[in-house]
């Protein structure tokens, strides 16, 4: 096969085959795509936290959870908590089931409210899917939570070895 092929046979596997892309790259766009919702997110923390009595009447109230003040202050809590987690890449699989349950909730409240109508459901749709999907494969090659967990992996490879006491043993056989 000349090179020609080859390149174009390549290109080819690049854009129909799911899983050719390289592992960097891949891990690059997961590091991308956990920056992004992370950052995105905090806002709607913030916005809950500026008026949380509102957001508790508008909302938490509307889907009939007892303790609206209580509740409301622990979606925007999770929100501005868990979100700069996530796009560190730190605790990443409990952050983002944090978050994934504020947006299932969210998506209930926009059910009850609109219906199945797409406009309303769609962006929380969205997230809880995007979080769901960082609590099942956690933060990925690039994270905090990766790095933490080499060292750990080191460190605790490297005690064991030097808790025990290796010693070379000379048997001889004889055959009388």
């Amino acid at each position: 096969m000349n090179n020609t092929i080859r390149l174009a046979a390549s290109i080819s596997r690049l854009i129909l085959s799911s899983d050719s892309a390289p592992i960097s790259l891949t891990q690059g766009a997961l590091l991308l795509l956990r920056v992004v919702l992370g950052t995105v997110m905090i806002h709607n923390g913030f916005d809950k936290l500026a008026d949380i009595s509102g957001f508790a009447e508008a909302y938490v109230e509307v889907i009939g959870l007892p303790f609206p003040i209580f509740f409301a202050y622990c979606a925007a809590i999770t929100e501005v908590v868990a979100s700069p987690l996530l796009a560190l890449g730190f605790l990443t699989r409990p952050a983002a089931l944090g978050l994934f349950t504020t947006m299932l909730v969210a998506t209930y409240h926009h059910i009850l409210v609109g219906g199945f109508s797409i406009p309303s459901i769609e962006l929380s749709s969205i997230y809880a899917a995007s979080f769901a999907f960082f609590v099942i494969y956690g933060g990925g090659k690039y994270a905090i939570d990766t790095l933490i967990a080499k060292l750990l992996g080191k460190a605790l490879s490297g005690d064991s070895e030097a808790d025990t006491t290796t010693q070379t043993v000379k048997v001889t056989i004889s055959n009388k």
